[in-house]
């Protein structure tokens, strides 16, 4: 890794002492695949972007939205993109059916996992408990909702005793306001703000989230493919140096990153999405005392374990071996990815 992480540095120099447009020729092309509609969480890319990280560091990246986990990690299986922003969840999943298409998580981004159920205060909903006999609902490919089971095992809920209403993404939180369910599964960062917008001021919302009731995983992470990694560590070990530097100054100037997305993506909502950016730093997602310690990036292995092994027994499927589903290879020394105070 030191001969990366010189490499990077002197891309650096380079880049100080020429305009960009004069090393354009020589950057590296990479493509990047998001994994929903571009939101505060990607802010730290869209800084890269605009301050020029990624070409400091010999990359051209293009940044595209994408359409939720599963489908990034199939585009990125399958060589559409070269790297992609996912859930490690559903990526453990993958591997494990597809062990000859298999991603490798490279950088690690929520320390938590978002999956959470989310209810209206009206309905009585507070705790794990209060959800036998009611009615959820969800998109059947719904992460939250798949590890359901393993959610209701650690909190002692026989998981039949519990319905589920099945409706496109786009109708879930709507459905919840309408009443036709009791409750919905989600990722909380999309689900509490998609009810705002709708209108539920968030002192009516409820967030029952899988990290605080015994299902402390981990949660989104940048991953390719092994050959990928194998072929351009280089690149791999730049994109990482640029996302830390995008999170360091994202979390200096929160603002200054809605405003780097707006620029991007002229829908942004930046009023929400500085919201949003606060739930996921204040609930711990992106923010938390270990990496504080650790560095952003960190990873225990220990909880590493707990994750696969949770989800091994979520989908029923064999638990890959975990340098199947992630490397620390790429981090840089701990003093570069230390978050500011």
């Amino acid at each position: 890794m030191t001969t990366y992480f010189r490499m990077i540095t002197l891309a650096a120099i380079v880049v100080a002492l020429f305009p960009i447009s004069s090393l354009a020729q020589g950057l590296t092309p990479v493509r990047f695949c998001l994994d929903w509609a571009m939101q505060a969480h990607h802010a730290q890319w869209g800084l890269a972007i605009k301050k020029q990280y990624f070409e400091a560091n010999g990359l051209e990246v293009t940044m595209d939205r994408g359409y939720g986990s599963g489908d990034t990690i199939v585009k990125v299986a399958s060589g559409a993109y070269d790297i992609g922003f996912m859930d490690i969840n559903a990526l453990i999943k993958f591997n494990a059916e597809n062990p000859d298409r298999r991603l490798i998580a490279f950088y690690q981004v929520f320390y938590r996992t978002p999956n959470s159920i989310v209810a209206l205060a009206k309905s009585g909903i507070r705790t794990p408990a209060d959800l036998v006999g009611k009615t959820l609902g969800a998109p059947d490919g719904d992460s939250s909702r798949l590890m359901f089971g393993t959610f209701a095992r650690a909190n002692t809920i026989d998981p039949a005793t519990v319905n589920w209403i099945s409706m496109a993404p786009t109708l879930r939180e709507t459905m919840l306001v309408q009443g036709q369910v009791d409750a919905i599964s989600g990722f909380s960062s999309t689900a509490v703000f998609n009810l705002i917008a709708l209108g539920v001021p968030k002192e009516d919302i409820v967030v029952i989230g899988y990290a605080d009731h015994g299902l402390d995983l981990y949660g989104s992470a940048l991953a390719a493919t092994p050959d990928y990694i194998a072929k351009h560590p280089d690149v791999i070990a730049a994109f990482v140096e640029a996302t830390i530097a995008g999170t360091i100054d994202l979390m200096k100037d929160p603002d200054a990153g809605m405003q780097a997305m707006k620029e991007i993506e002229p829908l942004f909502d930046t009023k929400l999405e500085r919201d949003r950016l606060a739930f996921l730093m204040d609930k711990g997602m992106m923010k938390s005392p270990a990496l504080e310690t650790d560095g952003l990036g960190y990873v225990d292995r220990s909880r590493m374990e707990r994750t696969v092994k949770a989800n091994s027994e979520a989908y029923n499927i064999p638990a890959p071996p975990l340098e199947e589903i992630y490397t620390t290879e790429f981090l840089p020394p701990l003093a570069q990815r230390l978050p500011p105070n």
